[in-house]
Order: C-alpha cells, then structure tokens, then sequence
C-alpha cells in the first residue's frame, strides 16, 4: 500500500502527533518516519524553530512525505489540540502538575476506546514541554526508563508511541518470502540412508556394539534444530571420519 492510500485509509481513531517547537528539520523528518512505519499519518507542528516547511525534513523522512506535505502548523498548543477531547503529554518528569501518568501501551489502549480526537504531545528536543504546555493535557504519558540515563530524542519517543497504537489497531504484515516447504519423510529418509551408507564404507561405525546407538543419535542429529553436545560431538566425528577414513580390514 502506498503512503497516499495509507493517509486515506488512515483509521479516524489514531492518535494525532503533535510537535512544540521542533527544533530541527531532521527531526521532524526522523519523526514521520516513525509515525507513518505504524500508521499514523497525522501530524502537526507548533511554532518550529526554523518555519515550515524546511528543505531538511524530507531526507530524514526516508519517503514519509505524505506526512510532512499534510502536516498542519500552529502558533501555539492550545490552538493544535483544540479540537481534541484527550491530550496526552510526554514527559519524563511531572512538572509540578497533578494529571493522571500512563505509560504508551495504556494510553494506547484508551485512545482506541475513546470517543473523540485524541493527540499525543512532544516537546522541544532539548528542553521537553513547559509546565503550563502540560497543564493543557488531561493526561501525562511517560515511558519507564533508566534513571540514570532518562535521554529519548524525539523520533524514539514517536516510535514508542505509534508503536503501542499499532498494537491496539494491527496492521497487516510486511509481505514475506514463503519459506520452502519441508521435506517429505520419504526425502528425509533417503538422505539419512545415503549418509549412513558413506559413513559406513568410511568405516565411521565403529565399534559394532555401537552401531545401533550411534545410528539413532545421527539421525536424531538431523532431524532436529537444536543440537545437544552429544549431537555436535557425533557430527564433529562424521566429519573427522568422512576426512580421515578408517582403514578396511
């Protein structure tokens, strides 16, 4: 599906992203990208350091560019997410503001049962949302993270984001080369008796009150994906053997 039927297709439920004076074109680009590799096409910007659009957006995009050519500019927060009834606002800290906290995966799930628009609020790259930008929202989304190394940039914070939404809404799966069907038990078969027919004229049998046991271990060996040390021993002497052949008598 390409990127203009996925934005006309776009489900009405997703969230919108909503960017506070981005600070580099590149990011915003980075950003996109994100968003629209889990389906979300929506974005808006408010008051961008460098204006919009910007020539630097598009590169880091990697042909996210439905989303960039749609997303909408405001001069203030407010006026973004006004026609939103659930503002959630990413932080790593609360700020001082009383809001309910939620992690992605649970702000996910109440965007999807929520009636309304919902959007999801970054802040700047350096310096996150102000106070009073949180205080807008009715929720604060934050990820649990290492403490002693809090530092998302802004393209991983969407991802985490739009992820967990892809999560509630699924999307359909990358197309996929068809693995090889396996082969028949007859095919199976026949290549182990060629096997053991090699490793017997190499003399790799040996002793003969272990030829049963040593048998049932080979074939163990190739019939499974995981190999025990014993099986890896065994093949390591197949191949000793198949190398060295033990002299006939």
């Amino acid at each position: 599906m390409s990127a203009n039927e996925q934005m006309e297709r776009a489900d009405p439920a997703a969230p919108l992203i909503v960017l506070v004076r981005p600070q580099l074109g590149e990011n915003i680009g980075k950003a996109a990208r994100a968003m629209l590799n889990f389906g979300l096409t929506q974005m808006r910007l408010v008051a961008p350091r460098d204006g919009w659009p910007n020539p630097h957006a598009g590169p880091s995009a990697a042909g996210a560019d439905v989303v960039l050519a749609n997303a909408q500019v405001y001069d203030t927060l407010a006026e973004a997410v006004a026609d939103c009834a659930h503002v959630y606002a990413t932080t790593v800290r609360k700020r001082g503001v009383t809001k309910p906290v939620v992690t992605p995966e649970e702000a996910a799930r109440e965007i999807h049962g929520a009636v309304g628009r919902s959007a999801i609020v970054f802040g700047p790259e350096r310096s996150g949302l102000e106070t009073d930008e949180v205080a807008l929202a009715r929720a604060i989304l934050t990820v649990p993270i290492n403490p002693e190394f809090a530092s998302l940039n802004l393209a991983q914070a969407v991802i985490l984001c739009a992820y967990e939404w892809s999560k509630t809404a699924p999307l359909a799966q990358p197309t996929r080369t068809e693995l090889l069907p396996p082969a028949s038990q007859d095919e199976l078969d026949g290549m182990i008796g060629q096997f053991e027919a090699m490793l017997d004229e190499a003399g790799y049998f040996f002793p003969p009150s272990r030829v049963a046991a040593t048998k049932r271990t080979l074939r163990n060996l190739l019939t499974k994906p995981g190999w025990n040390h014993l099986e890896v021993r065994t093949l390591r002497g197949v191949l000793s053997s198949l190398a060295n052949p033990r002299p006939r008598d």
